[in-house]
């Protein structure tokens, strides 16, 4: 409509601007305007014709366009959805391997858990039998030494094995040694040797009435005999004969009296029941003194200690009362007698209460 009017409008002004002419008659006039009119409205129509082709071609343009992004889109749509469904399964892959990894790892940790509690558990009950087999030992033999060789050997392991948990049981052990290193116990394997030596030597102790056959003769006859040797060795040889005959006969003459000596013998012995022992009571007096010997070792192994003291205050009565207070040996043995009775005490072997104790606890997981 706008071209229209752009194209009517200034029709009016020449014809305004026309100069006067002769009236023309109202038939042409008007197949002037109308001829006019016609030709305006074939230039508008020919303009709306050619705008409406541009727009029907920018119409069709921009459709094919659409369509070929809407192609397009639906393209990239498509592979879009494509894409998000790989991802998708590849998620739902990941997460399998996830949750599989996670199990694995859990059941892991278990597994790992699990053998350390075993080998804590198998570490604890280790150490647990090795000190009762200790204190066994130590109640046998007396002595302290099994004991703290199984708590520092039950210390060792512990520090190898390097668990918190057992950090306890490792104080306790430690408590434990100082206490026992700081007990003062008898030593029985010392006292055991020396019961053993007294037994080994009763035999050849002297007895008090015993007769000393020969220690006088022997001097006697080597002092005789030594001046025939020398004047054996200074005279001619013409004396030598007699000089054998003198020394036989002094030899002999010595032999009778050291034989007359023998028959009689004057000493004094302080024990009434010493002298009276006759000879073939000897024996069995040294066997009473090795069964007092062995009672009390005996005693001292089973800790009996009064029933130990009570044997060696008889066998040292035995010793002092039928043996030769002069002689070495009976000296030796009544001096070990008193050893022995002075080192044997009654202090009981400690107990390992307290690691014992940590070692249930441990054990009980807490």
């Amino acid at each position: 409509m706008s071209d229209s009017e752009s194209v009517s409008t200034p029709l009016p002004a020449p014809l305004a601007e026309l100069p006067a002419s002769p009236a023309v008659p109202a038939p042409r006039r008007w197949l002037l305007w109308t001829g006019l009119v016609a030709v305006a409205a074939l230039v508008l129509n020919a303009l709306l014709w050619q705008k409406l082709n541009n727009i029907q071609e920018e119409l069709a343009r921009r459709s094919t366009d659409s369509t070929a992004q809407s192609i397009e889109a639906r393209t990239l749509a498509r592979q879009a959805q494509e894409a998000a469904r790989e991802l998708t399964a590849r998620l739902v892959l990941l997460e399998t391997r996830l949750s599989e990894v996670s199990l694995q790892r859990t059941q892991l940790e278990e597994l790992m858990q699990s053998l350390s509690r075993s080998r804590d558990e198998n570490l604890v009950v280790d150490v647990e039998s090795a000190l009762r087999l200790a204190q066994q030992q130590a109640q046998l033999t007396g002595s302290a030494e099994p004991l703290l060789a199984a708590l520092k050997s039950a210390d060792q392991r512990l520090v190898r094995a390097a668990q918190p948990r057992l950090n306890p049981l490792q104080r306790a052990i430690a408590r434990d040694v100082e206490r026992i290193k700081a007990t003062t116990v008898t030593d029985v394997p010392g006292l055991l040797l020396k019961l053993d030596e007294l037994t080994r030597v009763v035999d050849e102790l002297p007895l008090a009435n015993a007769m000393s056959a020969g220690s006088t003769a022997r001097p006697a006859v080597a002092a005789a005999s030594a001046p025939a040797r020398a004047a054996s060795a200074a005279a001619p040889t013409a004396w030598l004969d007699n000089l054998a005959l003198q020394a036989w006969w002094q030899r002999t003459v010595k032999g009778m009296l050291d034989e007359a000596r023998s028959l009689l013998r004057v000493s004094r012995i302080d024990q009434p029941d010493a002298a009276l022992l006759a000879p073939e009571q000897a024996f069995f007096l040294r066997e009473n003194l090795k069964l007092k010997l062995l009672n009390a070792r005996l005693g001292l192994l089973s800790r009996q200690t009064a029933g130990a003291r009570a044997d060696l205050t008889s066998a040292s009565t035995m010793v002092t009362k039928y043996f030769d207070p002069a002689s070495r040996r009976t000296q030796a043995a009544a001096q070990l007698l008193q050893q022995v009775q002075s080192q044997m005490k009654s202090s009981e072997l400690p107990r390992l209460d307290e690691t014992l104790a940590a070692l249930a606890t441990a054990a009980a997981g807490r």
